[in-house]
């Protein structure tokens, strides 16, 4: 660990950030050059002693972990966040198709959609991000462990998982779930997360093994998706994709019609909020 060059690197990063850049408020009062400590604590899911210590080189050595939270919390690029495990102590992560670390700009654009339900997720169905709107419409899907992480996996072992469609749609999406785990197995090959996760599955579902033997591959996601809610009822929601083949991550964001009953359901979800729906994965 570089305890000097790991401050160093930490603040001119932070210095370099401006709240607009993370979707922050600028404030009246500001005199801060970029980020200030404590922004970039909370927007790392740390606190704010810990943080300061790292940039005081008086902090422990930080865990894997803790210096991916700080990636992600400081929207490194991927070239910056090898930096920064190795300047503290660490071998960087290994690069794969699949990664946890999203990328700069599907960060910057997650930040603006603050009043849009939007997640970003990976090619396993992982979630990795949402904003406060997506978790008062889906739920909160970003602290699930394990196998469980994905929400292929809950899909088909998890009935409460299905609650968020109508019946009448969950063939549709199986067979979807099914054949976008196929693609990313056949991506990753048969000692990856994907090989895993079909194994896992094949054991367990009965519904799954038999999608997986009809071989189905390229089914694509209808731009109309109907979502139901607990306190407001269906939505009939189009969701857009936008794609980042380097990490194997999409953001997808959900919008209503304007002046359809839908799009008036929103705009009480957003005054709702996620506080309606228990955060706490099972």
């Amino acid at each position: 660990m570089d305890r000097a060059q790991l401050a160093d690197f930490l603040r001119r990063r932070r210095e370099s950030l401006q709240p607009e850049d993370v979707g922050l408020p600028r404030g009246p009062r500001r005199r801060t050059t970029g980020l200030r400590r404590e922004e970039v604590a909370a927007l790392s899911g740390m606190s704010t002693d810990y943080y300061s210590r790292l940039e005081q080189q008086r902090g422990p050595q930080p865990s894997e972990q803790m210096l991916a939270a700080i990636a992600r919390g400081l929207h490194l690029s991927l070239a910056e966040r090898d930096h920064l495990f190795q300047l503290g102590g660490h071998n960087a992560p290994t690069r794969t198709l699949r990664t946890d670390h999203i990328s700069p700009g599907l960060l910057r654009v997650l930040d603006r959609l603050d009043d849009t339900p939007a997640q970003v997720v990976t090619g396993l169905a992982e979630t990795l991000a949402q904003t406060r709107l997506a978790v008062a419409l889906l739920g909160e899907q970003t602290g699930y462990t394990g196998l469980a992480r994905s929400m292929a996996y809950r899909w088909f072992t998890d009935p409460s998982a299905r609650r968020i469609h109508p019946e009448p749609d969950h063939p549709m999406h199986s067979r979807i779930f099914t054949a976008e785990l196929r693609t990313a197995y056949a991506q990753q090959g048969p000692r990856s997360r994907a090989a895993t996760l079909v194994e896992a599955l094949l054991a367990r579902s009965p519904e799954f093994a038999g999608y997986w033997r009809e071989h189905e591959v390229g089914l694509t996601r209808r731009d109309l998706k109907r979502i139901q809610h607990p306190e407001v009822g269906t939505l009939e929601l189009h969701c857009q994709l936008l794609s980042d083949p380097e990490q194997s991550q999409a953001l997808l964001v959900f919008t209503a019609t304007p002046g359809s009953d839908s799009y008036q359901k929103l705009q009480l979800l957003s005054v709702i909020g996620p506080r309606s729906l228990d955060p706490t994965p099972p």
